[in-house]
């Protein structure tokens, strides 16, 4: 009896003495914050092997994701040369725009870029990459996909398609592309459309040029198209504000110090009757344009509510070459309306089946199935008709 108390005292102190080795193993670390300590302690006790700027990357994308906010997002160094060159519509490459197969088959060609290599060799909207310079694309993540393509300018690229059912082997060359960020052409006799698909570097300077030319050809009223437009720079879009609208206020915004800046139109503008087209993925930019130009009288909004992005960002470099876009205030309209988690009600509300939204996403849509132009259209038309 009186060994098993003995056993039992033994067992006691031994457990206490690892309790208290761990609590002061811990309690050194007290001035540690906790990822310090958690990268420390797998430095030093994890038995298996790990990618430690993997682990890094985890852990700061999940910081980011923890505040809440779908905006804030964080781009990892070995991403952020590609994140640059899609903020500044240019880099090298063979001009196509991706999306994953919802199958994993491979990757649907959205968009094929006018005057580029890929449609230089053949590649169309709508064709499926299912190859890659021999590798297949099942299964492939939009990285892996992307680091295929891309080379040295002037190197060529192997790429197989499948199109009704048929593989196509195509060799296309990598060079420099400057992706087009806004077009415009005639869809009536006097109405002119101009696509915008960003507010990124050169927004400005190529919305102004399109509908300059299309007023050369007889446009006397235009439809804007910002529907599946992400957004872009505030100094792009003030640009173009200002080219349309009279004098007064276009863009205000709060940062998170309580600062407020304020930009504002000059007294020149463009005398138009103006239509917008918005969709559920208008973000930011895009949609404070179509805010403006309704706030302003100076167009009608047709389509679908958008996305209701209201805050914008800073992107802050990290010392690994990684980057944060923290949101670091809010924008409001000219009249201070905040678009944060509401966005914009069109005037005229107009939604489209699947089928019908991917032909607008692509540009495979002839003018005539495309509801929303053609409520654009008529709008204007309606808009004439009273004066």
């Amino acid at each position: 009896m009186k060994k098993k108390i003995w056993n039992g005292v033994l067992y006691t102190l031994l457990a206490a003495l690892l309790i208290t080795n761990v609590v002061q193993y811990m309690s050194y670390r007290d001035s540690f914050s906790k990822l310090d300590q958690l990268e420390e302690l797998i430095s030093q006790r994890f038995i298996g092997e790990y990618d430690e700027t993997a682990l890094e990357d985890a852990a700061a994308a999940a910081m980011i994701q923890a505040t809440g906010d779908r905006w804030s997002f964080y781009v990892p160094a070995a991403q952020y040369d590609s994140f640059q060159e899609q903020m500044d519509n240019a880099y090298v490459g063979i001009g196509i725009t991706i999306r994953p197969q919802e199958d994993e088959s491979g990757f649907l060609i959205l968009q094929v870029t006018a005057g580029g290599p890929a449609e230089e060799a053949g590649i169309l909207p709508g064709d499926i990459m299912v190859e890659i310079q021999g590798q297949s694309a099942e299964g492939m993540d939009g990285d892996g996909a992307r680091d295929l393509v891309r080379g040295p300018e002037g190197t060529t690229v192997e790429i197989t398609v499948l199109r009704d059912g048929e593989k196509l082997p195509l060799t296309v060359e990598r060079r420099h592309i400057e992706t087009p960020v806004a077009k415009g052409r005639m869809v009536t006799d006097d109405i002119g459309l101009v696509t915008i698909y960003n507010f990124d570097t050169r927004c400005s300077q190529e919305t102004i040029a399109a509908i300059e030319d299309l007023r050369t050809q007889g446009a006397q009223k235009l439809i804007f198209d910002v529907r599946y437009n992400p957004g872009g720079y505030a100094h792009e879009l003030v640009k173009v504000l200002d080219y349309l609208l009279p004098e007064g206020e276009l863009f205000r915004t709060v940062d998170y110090a309580g600062n407020e800046h304020v930009d504002t139109s000059d007294a020149d503008f463009l005398d138009l009757p103006m239509a917008v087209m918005v969709n559920a993925d208008s973000y930011s930019a895009a949609e404070f344009f179509a805010a403006a130009l309704r706030e302003y009288d100076a167009a009608v909004v047709i389509g679908e509510q958008t996305s209701g992005k209201g805050y914008f960002q800073q992107t802050y470099r990290l010392n690994d070459g990684s980057s944060v876009n923290l949101s670091v205030g809010k924008y409001f309209t000219p009249k201070g309306v905040s678009l944060a988690d509401v966005g914009i009600t069109p005037d005229v509300e107009l939604s489209v089946d699947e089928e019908t939204a991917f032909g607008i996403q692509t540009g495979m849509i002839e003018d005539q199935d495309d509801p929303q132009l053609q409520a654009a259209i008529q709008a204007l038309q309606q808009e004439s008709e009273k004066e």
